[in-house]
């Protein structure tokens, strides 16, 4: 249902784009192979049962989810209060009245007997009706600005879901990572015990100096100190594990307990993505609306200059008896009514809130700007810095097989009595560092493809989408309209 007199006057400037969004180049152009860029669920292809439900109990228990849904619902209930104005309001009420007063000059208002007293009884239904017309399009800019706000508040949480997956992801692989170091350290520790053993066997028969003795045991000793600082940094992650899904250390353990064996992802990004992702992202989807819902409030602060004309009218019955309350052929009562407010003089109130809305106004698009510009480089640098990633693993990778090698050499050199044993033992640490190195590196694979996912904000889970406010917006003539689209195109709507 449209308002009443909805082709009315708007006062708010035209929509527009600022122009470093509406000059910013068509594509990101960072990536050298081609494809389709699909978001949606994207981590499942890490095959890990346990990241998921780490993700769904997070998305399902998180607290900070649970406030910013709070505030989507009290956004979209400013909304609805903004809207309702748009619309006639009715409102029903009764009176009954009973009167008891004395006759004039009757002596001492007639107490004895209760003569010369007249006695009144009024009971009076009505139906009341009010409406402001809504010339100069005043109460539909606040209600724009109230459902652009609302939509605001949507994007902000869905801001936020994408923040706690982030958040979670980027700790779960902290949490692998984490392990595998201990693994490897646990590993080192052994492997330098013997070789510390083994190198005070060589200096007691003077084959190796004092300071190689020296310098085996110091490095034995610091590895042994690092374990306990290893275990502590697991302990913080999985602790962050927890609060990030709404709980304590104990409601994960069991889940923790598993293998954590997630699948690396090594698929390109595609080349080419269009600039016009960036419409997904819902912090400038968010925004975008705050820009709008200031556009839209420097119209109402514009039409408070002008008369403000309201229409009111009341039907009902009024009767002397209750009974005759129902008689509305005889009894029925119509009061028919307008006013018309002009400000005369505000103090410089009215001026002072349009140059308020306007300075407001100009923040926001400065902000959106920022938004814009500062989202468009975290593509290009999360792209860049996953191309980086994904090399430096590929080359840890072949250093990797080179080690495994060059242990399997020593062995074997060893086992036909022409190598030390020593060499053996330097050369399988050095497989173990690579190891290590290489689980890092993994890790920052996995967080580097997640910063591109992030970056482009793309539809990670089925949530609220962000355009569904319960409420119908309309456009300056007074038509509904959809939410602005094409946003990084310069223009008015």
């Amino acid at each position: 249902m449209l308002p009443l007199f909805a082709g009315c006057v708007s006062m708010a400037p035209k929509q527009s784009q600022p122009q470093i969004v509406a000059n910013m180049p068509d594509s990101f152009g960072v990536s050298e192979d081609a494809g389709t860029y699909q978001p949606a669920s994207w981590w499942t292809a890490f095959n890990d049962p346990v990241l998921d439900q780490i993700l769904q109990k997070a998305l399902s228990d998180n607290l900070d989810l649970a406030e910013s849904a709070a505030r989507l619902r009290a956004a979209e209930a400013q909304a609805r209060v903004s809207k309702s104005g748009l619309y006639p309001q009715l409102n029903l009420s009764g009176s009954a009245n009973y009167s008891d007063s004395p006759a004039g000059g009757s002596a001492f208002g007639g107490f004895a007997g209760g003569i010369n007293r007249f006695e009144v009884e009024t009971y009076a239904p009505s139906l009341g009706f009010a409406y402001e017309l809504d010339l100069w399009g005043r109460v539909r800019n606040q209600a724009r600005a109230g459902r652009a706000d609302a939509i605001a508040a949507a994007a902000d949480l869905k801001a936020a879901r994408l923040a706690i997956m982030a958040e979670a992801i980027t700790n779960y692989f902290d949490l692998v990572d984490a392990r595998a170091q201990i693994a490897t350290q646990v590993k080192t520790i052994d492997l330098l015990n013997d070789r510390t053993n083994q190198t005070e066997s060589r200096y007691r028969r003077g084959l190796v100096s004092s300071f190689e003795l020296y310098q085996i045991r110091q490095d034995f000793r610091n590895t042994q100190a690092s374990l306990p600082q290893s275990e502590a940094r697991l302990a913080a992650i999985e602790g962050q594990l927890a609060v990030l899904s709404g709980g304590y250390s104990q409601d994960i353990e069991n889940l923790l307990a598993r293998s954590l064996k997630p699948q690396l992802v090594f698929e390109s990004i595609p080349s080419g993505l269009p600039a016009s992702l960036l419409n997904q992202r819902p912090d400038v989807v968010a925004s975008w609306q705050r820009l709008e819902a200031a556009r839209f409030t420097v119209g109402v602060r514009q039409a408070e200059q002008f008369p403000a004309i309201s229409l009111s009218s009341s039907i009902g019955t009024q009767s002397g008896n209750l009974s005759g309350v129902f008689d509305i052929m005889d009894n029925w009562v119509l009061s028919l009514g307008a006013s018309l407010t002009a400000p005369l003089f505000q103090g410089g109130r009215i001026r002072a809130n349009i140059e308020l809305a306007d300075a407001q106004y100009a923040q926001a698009a400065a902000a959106y700007a920022r938004t814009v510009v500062t989202a468009y480089q975290e593509v290009r640098t999360a792209i860049a810095q996953y191309e980086e990633q994904r090399q430096r693993y590929r080359f840890l990778f072949l250093q990797g097989q080179e080690a495994e090698n060059t242990v399997s050499l020593q062995s074997r050199r060893f086992g036909s009595g022409v190598g030390q044993y020593s060499d053996y033992l330097d050369a399988l640490r050095q497989q173990y560092q690579i190891e290590s190195a290489l689980s890092s590196a993994g890790r920052d694979v996995a967080l580097a493809r997640l910063a591109v996912h992030r970056a482009l904000g793309g539809d990670w889970t089925e949530a609220k989408d962000i355009e569904s406010v319960q409420m119908e917006p309309f456009d300056d003539r007074g038509k509904a309209a959809a939410s602005p689209s094409g946003k990084f195109q310069q223009g008015d709507r």
